[in-house]
Order: structure tokens, then C-alpha cells, then sequence
């Protein structure tokens, strides 16, 4: 179990899509636009978590064409999102406390985290190849494939949690127009980058 927190805490702390995601919307909207973010973040690796847990994710996996699929449609959504952060920073200066608060509601944030999560193959690859070596062959191989899918939740939701506050904290600076700005350009070219290293990656 210890084994298996570590590796998660490990995959958890690399930078990636959902860590660019968290700091955009918690510095253009606030922290409780950063949590919204984490827990669509966390709806999406359940989705994965639980398909790893039954078998379906090694059955995607052992395709080639649905593999590639997810991928092209998870790169697809990256690119979206960083046309869309890229042209939130052109635009930072005449953006209004309203429209600020329009992009950065609930569900669009949850919804957000949900999508980049539950369209990365390589989450799915995480769980289908790390979960077998910490699960016996025998009837409780279901129990605890859940349960160990549970502590890698707790994990990433602990985690984020203080990176949200952490960039909260520091909002005040941060959140000034110029350098959000260039947080935001930032932010879209590192999506794109996880879009072009998403596609190009083998399987």
C-alpha cells in the first residue's frame, strides 16, 4: 500500500495538463475556481480508476485504433483549451470582474478538469499497468483494485489542494494583469506542448 501511494504521489507531483489547468483558473477566478478544477480533475481519474479496476482499460489498451482514438481526441481538447488561454490573455486588460466570474463558475471549471483527466490515455495507462502489481489473483483482486484506486483519489486530491492554496496565497501578485498575462501565455503553450507530446508518444 505505502509502495503504491509513493508511486502515486510521484505521478501526481509531474507537472501536466491538470496542474496548467489549476493555476489558469485559480488566477484568473480564484481558489474556489482551482478546487472546482481539482475535483473535475479527480471525477476524470475515477473514471479510468474504475475501468482499470474491471478490466475494460486493458481491453481499450490492447486495441491500437481505440487507443489512438482517445489520444487524437484528448490532443484535440488540449488545443482547444490552449487557443482558448492564449486568447484569455490577449484580451486580459479589457476583461471585466463579470466576465471573469462567468468564466470561472463551478461547473465550466469541473467540467474542465473532468474532460482533461477522462480523455488522457495515459492515465488509463497508469492504472492498467501499475494497479496489477499491487493486486493478487484471487477474489478480493476487485476489492482491492478499488481500494488502492481510492488512495490514488485521496492523493491527488490532497496534493492539489495545497498547490491551489499555494497559488492562492500568492494571488495578490500573481493575479496583476501583466504577469497573469504571461501566466496565461505560458500556461497555453505548455497545453499545447502536453497536446503535440500526447500524439506523438507510441503506445
Amino acid at each position: 500500500m505505502w509502495s503504491f501511494a509513493l508511486a502515486a504521489l510521484v505521478l501526481v507531483m509531474i507537472p501536466g495538463p491538470d496542474q496548467a489547468l489549476m493555476t489558469r483558473n485559480a488566477l484568473a477566478s480564484g481558489r474556489p475556481a482551482g478546487l472546482y478544477t481539482m475535483v473535475g480533475g479527480a471525477l476524470g481519474i475515477t473514471i479510468h480508476a474504475s475501468a482499470a479496476s474491471f478490466g475494460v482499460s486493458a481491453l481499450l489498451l490492447a486495441s491500437a485504433t481505440a487507443f489512438m482514438v482517445l489520444k487524437i481526441v484528448g490532443a484535440v481538447y488540449l488545443v482547444w483549451m490552449a487557443v482558448q488561454t492564449l486568447r484569455a490573455a490577449r484580451r486580459r486588460t479589457g476583461t471585466t470582474a463579470e466576465e471573469r466570474r462567468a468564466r470561472g463558475s463551478a461547473w465550466r471549471c469541473v467540467r474542465q478538469g473532468f474532460l482533461s483527466n477522462s480523455l488522457n490515455p495515459k492515465v488509463a495507462l497508469f492504472f492498467v499497468t501499475l494497479l496489477p502489481q499491487f493486486i493478487s489473483t484471487d477474489a478480493n483482486a476487485l476489492r482491492r483494485g478499488l481500494l488502492l484506486s481510492g488512495v490514488f483519489a485521496v492523493i491527488y486530491l490532497s496534493w492539489f489542494t495545497l498547490y491551489v492554496l499555494g497559488v492562492d496565497k500568492f494571488g495578490r501578485w500573481l493575479r496583476r494583469p501583466r504577469v497573469k498575462a504571461v501566466i496565461e501565455r505560458v500556461t497555453g503553450v505548455l497545453l499545447l506542448g502536453f497536446a503535440i507530446r500526447l500524439v506523438s508518444e507510441t503506445q
